[in-house]
């Protein structure tokens, strides 16, 4: 029966007839396979080579595992079937759209059925050091109280805002205040100024 090795950490100037002569210093391979990408038609940097004869292949892995070739070390093993793949590889069975049954994941252990009456599972508390606890909390109360308004501000006739520690003088002891500056008169300015 014949054995498919599996060749990676090939070069990308790496050629079918290269890898032919390279690994028929073993035995002349059956079969050899350099996938290519589709867009850019350029090998993939693995490659298959097949023997007739299981120590044949056997051999090959042994002498050339580990070897440089084209400048780079090869990784050869026995090519697995694509079932037989795990964690990595691409999803095995038919799932024609994503819309099939995802297999079961081996995130977290086994698959456990759902039980709506069972208790939850204690929480971890991984996630910050505990909060300090809060102290003295009237205190903060009584302050954040103090700095509220009272309520809103007075308005005098004047037209001016006053606080509502003003709130106790009269009008006749507000000084008249002149800020229309258009009706104003201007200063005169003295000789000194000039």
């Amino acid at each position: 029966m014949a054995v498919r090795l599996f060749v990676g950490n090939l070069s990308y100037t790496t050629t079918e007839v290269d890898l032919r002569t390279y690994f028929g210093a073993i035995a002349p391979p059956s079969q050899v396979v350099l996938p290519v990408d589709r867009e850019t038609g350029r090998p993939r940097g693995f490659a298959f080579v097949e023997y007739l004869d299981r120590a044949n292949a056997e051999k090959a892995i042994q002498q050339f595992n580990g070897q440089v070739f084209n400048g780079r070390p090869l990784a050869v093993s026995e090519a697995r079937a694509r079932e037989d793949r795990g964690p990595g590889g691409p999803p095995s069975g038919p799932r024609p759209g994503g819309f099939g049954p995802r297999p079961p994941s081996s995130f977290g252990g086994p698959p456990r059925a759902f039980d709506p009456n069972a208790p939850a599972p204690p929480r971890s508390r991984n996630f910050g050091p505990d909060a300090k606890p809060q102290r003295g909390g009237s205190a903060k109360a009584k302050k954040k109280e103090s700095d509220r308004p009272r309520g809103p501000i007075p308005l005098k006739n004047t037209g001016r805002s006053f606080t509502l520690d003003d709130a106790d003088t009269t009008a006749d002891e507000a000084e008249p205040i002149d800020d229309d500056f258009a009706t104003s008169k201007p200063k005169e300015e003295t000789e000194e100024e000039k």
